[in-house]
């Protein structure tokens, strides 16, 4: 059984989120401020992380920003919708999706389930797939950049294997949308901008000038073929 820890301060969506997440088969965690957050997530090791950003003690990006110094563990933010640059923000620092209040909690369960989908996707043949000095080794779902190891969340590495299987070619970000979650929803492509921008700090020598994940201009992106 696949356990989430749920962290809100609001205590009306704790319960209604882990009614809804145990109904679904999910073992439930739950805490209400940013340092038992953090505690409950090391001591616990949960599977997925369902996390405000707007709390006490340390908001959502503090600790986001914590567990990503050692742990890839999967995190969906909930927030506001006025937390848009908040939103993009938490992206860049690791989270693999988010949803804005109010939610469905049924989409979140969805959202869950199809997150977790991916960490546990099992390749039918085991490769390696490489491009312009980027590795992938599909059976250990490991990355290294010119022989150096990357360490990747669950989006950032099927955003890059997504792009390496398929050098050279133009991806819309509609496309790299439902790539990645199965579906594309126009209000979160620039999710997929925020992913791509963490994904070139840990590719490229020089970030702001990219020579593997490159942008192309009104349409979306495509990785270096050569």
């Amino acid at each position: 059984m696949k356990t989430v820890l749920v962290v809100d301060d609001e205590l009306k969506i704790t319960r209604l989120l882990r009614d809804y997440l145990q109904q679904a088969g999910f073992s439930v965690l739950t805490a209400a401020d940013g340092p038992s957050a953090l505690a409950v997530a090391r001591h616990e090791h949960p599977d997925m992380i369902v996390l405000d950003l707007g709390l006490p003690g340390l908001d959502g990006l503090d600790v986001t920003r914590a567990l990503r110094t050692s742990s890839d563990v999967p995190i969906i933010m909930l927030t506001a919708r006025a937390d848009e640059s908040d939103r993009i923000v938490g992206l860049e620092l690791g989270a693999d999706d988010y949803l804005v209040k109010p939610f469905s909690p049924k989409e979140l369960v969805a959202r869950v389930r199809a997150v977790l989908r991916r960490v546990d996707a099992s390749v039918e043949v085991p490769e390696l797939v490489r491009a312009a000095g980027v590795t992938i080794d599909t059976a250990k779902r490991s990355v290294s950049v010119d022989g150096r190891s990357v360490d990747l969340t669950p989006t950032e590495y099927d955003l890059l294997l997504h792009f390496v299987r398929s050098p050279g070619r133009v991806f819309t970000r509609s496309q790299l949308l439902d790539a990645i979650h199965g579906v594309a929803f126009e209000s979160y492509e620039r999710a997929i901008d925020a992913h791509v921008k963490n994904l070139r700090r840990k590719l490229e020598a020089d970030p702001a000038n990219p020579t593997r994940l490159l942008t192309v201009y009104g349409v979306g992106y495509r990785y270096a073929d050569a």
